[in-house]
């Protein structure tokens, strides 16, 4: 019986594809009705003014205006205005 598995590909070398997570417009750049502001996994930035969350914590854009970002007890907040 063989000691080493055969000269084969490698068992290990799988990796998952990349989510493309983070913000995808600053603050100071212009924003419409649906532009999506921050991909995130949880709770990081929390939606204000002019922005809503979806189901997978995606904050984006529901009126047109600057994107603004703002500290408010301890949460930065994403607005629209």
């Amino acid at each position: 019986m063989a000691h080493k598995t055969g000269g084969g590909s490698t068992r290990k070398n799988r990796d998952s594809v990349s989510k493309r997570l983070g913000i995808k417009l600053y603050g100071g750049e212009k924003a419409k009705p649906g532009n999506i502001l921050v991909r995130q996994k949880g709770n990081k930035f929390y939606p204000g003014v002019g922005t809503k969350q979806g189901n997978d914590y995606t904050i984006f854009a529901i009126a047109s205006g600057k994107v603004e970002f703002k500290k408010r007890l301890s949460k930065t907040i994403i607005e629209v205005t």
